[in-house]
């Protein structure tokens, strides 16, 4: 068993203040959007991947790997996306086991009007505080992380 390396005083404080950042953050940015469009985070982000997605349509199983979740966790949410009129379920032609949400106008529209509240949000509670080097910084720090956390993508 190796011992265990305890992290200092500037490091404590590092992770601390990054860790309630960051639950401040996404509790600001999911509030400010159920707020201003009435979806929840991870409704937006389907709507935004779809939107991206070519001819607005991307396999279920897709959008769970894109997103990190399980099958079953988009399912419901496409399910809740379905019933607001924003998304619909397609069996894929060439695989009947296969499923394609595609993003309907309505859809496109409620992205069209949560985009701008989002950013704004995005914007005044991240952006706007850091300066340009901070933001640099943030991206490089990102960035790193990913590479440790998602290897092989």
């Amino acid at each position: 068993m190796t011992e265990t390396r305890w992290l200092d005083d500037e490091e404590q404080r590092s992770w601390r203040a990054f860790g309630l950042a960051t639950r401040l953050l996404l509790d600001r940015l999911e509030r400010d959007l159920q707020e201003a469009a009435g979806m929840p985070p991870t409704y937006y982000e389907l709507l935004v991947l779809l939107s991206e997605a070519p001819g607005r349509t991307m396999r279920m199983s897709e959008l769970a790997r894109w997103t990190h979740s399980k099958p079953s966790r988009i399912s419901h949410a496409v399910g809740k996306l379905e019933q607001a009129g924003w998304v619909r379920r397609e069996h894929l032609e060439s695989d009947r086991r296969g499923w394609l949400a595609v993003l309907t106008d309505e859809g496109q529209a409620a992205l069209r009007v949560a985009a701008p509240a989002h950013v704004q949000s995005v914007r005044a509670h991240l952006i706007d505080v850091l300066s340009p080097e901070q933001v640099r910084q943030l991206g490089d720090i990102g960035e790193t992380l990913l590479r440790h956390l998602l290897p092989g993508e």
